[in-house]
């Protein structure tokens, strides 16, 4: 299992009338906690581009737990709980306030494609061995 924590400050313009975080805004927070997570290995996922390997979504689950308000210092936990072996990573996200509460939890599935044909590719064998070493 690999897992990073990374911080996020919920900016006014996130916020809806109610004056909490509008959803959509949290499928953001996982993106930035999945391209920190990738970061804290070595890579990037610009790195991945530039060698020709895009990363879509193909499936969020999102649970909204607790609200987030403006200024709220969000820490987002994202787990890689099985070694990619083909052309799918999965991450499970959680989102916490400052109090340590749950606020949001979601999976979010992606997959390794070639960038030119679209076509699944196996994750890179640089990225492969980053993460095999935690899942001895």
């Amino acid at each position: 299992m690999y897992q990073y924590t990374t911080q996020i400050r919920v900016r006014y313009a996130e916020t809806d009338q109610m004056g909490v975080v509008y959803y959509g805004n949290y499928a953001q927070y996982f993106e930035v906690g999945r391209v920190e997570t990738i970061r804290s290995l070595g890579m990037s996922y610009k790195a991945l581009e530039d060698k020709g390997v895009m990363l879509p979504v193909v499936e969020m689950n999102i649970k909204y737990l607790r609200p987030a308000q403006y200024d709220d210092l969000l820490n987002i936990q994202s787990t890689i709980k099985e070694l990619p072996d083909k052309h799918i990573i999965q991450f499970h996200q959680d989102i916490y306030n400052e109090a340590g509460k749950m606020i949001t939890s979601g999976v979010v599935r992606l997959y390794f494609l070639d960038k030119e044909n679209r076509k699944r590719v196996d994750i890179p064998k640089e990225l492969h061995e980053k993460l095999a070493v935690f899942f001895k």
